[in-house]
């Protein structure tokens, strides 16, 4: 079997169960197959939060982009699992993957992309590594933060009935936007600080994807109004559906929050949409329409 016929979700559930985590088990509140590994830690009120993500020539960025915009999205990819995990980002390493023939020009061009990101959420690169390939060219990021005890926020605690909301608009981002986005971090902290909100992730494999993740983890079912999801310029709803790279946050909450959200939403991001996309429900009695599937790495032409 090769990884085309298995796929990215599939390979992990084969992977996730082996890992040696000993007698660490019980210190990690979410680990591997979240948006954010969660760690426990022996005093205080606050979780510690690891995140490692990548860019990779010719998949997430292609060989002509901007040297500026690839180092910022290669900060901002994980940062956006921070803001799913409503968690603050402090520390980050940077390893670099290049061949011996990349230019000295871009490489520079490159770190000040990444450190303008870093900057933006006041994110310390403390460090890293650099190693030669004959290619393609990739960037790896790991961050190291925080979240509160009270605040975290993973995709398991779903509950039937809880509304469904997107951030933002989506569709149409992989004509350019996937390069210049912010994390919904400040939105998220705000969600946290004001309502509980029971399940979150963030949306760069697309909905067709990513919601089908959050359910399985919640352990119940969604129904979706097609009709409903805020579409970007030119945007369809396949796009919005299957494109990925979005960025925004997707999130679940009580349905008694409704009205307070919106008017508080409203209030807070005058200029950021929130838009209530469908609700989920008991798993025995799903009512879903089935979605078109996202970006699923493994299994995309290329």
């Amino acid at each position: 079997m090769k990884l085309r016929d298995l796929g990215e979700d599939r390979l992990l559930d084969q992977l996730l169960p082996h890992l040696p985590l000993g007698k660490t088990l019980k210190a990690f509140e979410a680990g591997a197959g979240d948006d954010c590994a969660v760690v426990k830690t022996p005093t205080g009120r606050n979780f510690l939060v690891l995140k490692t993500d990548c860019v990779v020539e010719e998949v997430h960025f292609m060989s002509e982009a901007d040297a500026l915009d690839i180092g910022w999205k290669a900060m901002m990819r994980p940062l956006s699992d921070f803001a799913a995990t409503s968690a603050v980002p402090q520390f980050a390493l940077v390893t670099l993957v290049a061949p011996k023939e990349t230019e000295v020009a871009w490489i520079k061009k490159l770190y000040r992309g990444l450190r303008r990101a870093a900057e933006r959420f006041k994110v310390s690169i403390v460090g890293g590594e650099t190693s030669s390939t004959r290619g393609p060219i990739v960037i790896s990021v790991s961050v190291v933060g925080f979240v509160e005890k009270n605040r975290c926020v993973l995709r398991r605690g779903g509950k039937a009935g809880d509304d469904l909301f997107v951030t933002g608009r989506l569709g149409g981002a992989t004509k350019r936007r996937h390069l210049q986005f912010a994390p919904r971090i400040a939105e998220s902290r705000w969600l946290t600080k004001n309502f509980s909100i029971h399940a979150m992730m963030d949306l760069s494999d697309g909905l067709g994807v990513d919601l089908p993740r959050l359910v399985r983890a919640s352990k119940v079912g969604f129904k979706i109004e097609l009709e409903n999801l805020p579409l970007s310029r030119g945007a369809k709803i396949d796009n919005a559906i299957s494109e990925g790279e979005d960025y925004e946050l997707l999130f679940a909450v009580s349905p008694g929050d409704r009205s307070r959200l919106q008017r508080g939403w409203k209030k807070k991001f005058p200029n950021l949409s929130l838009t209530r996309i469908g609700s989920l429900n008991r798993k025995s009695r799903i009512e879903n329409r089935k979605l078109p599937r996202g970006y699923v790495h493994f299994q995309q032409p290329g």
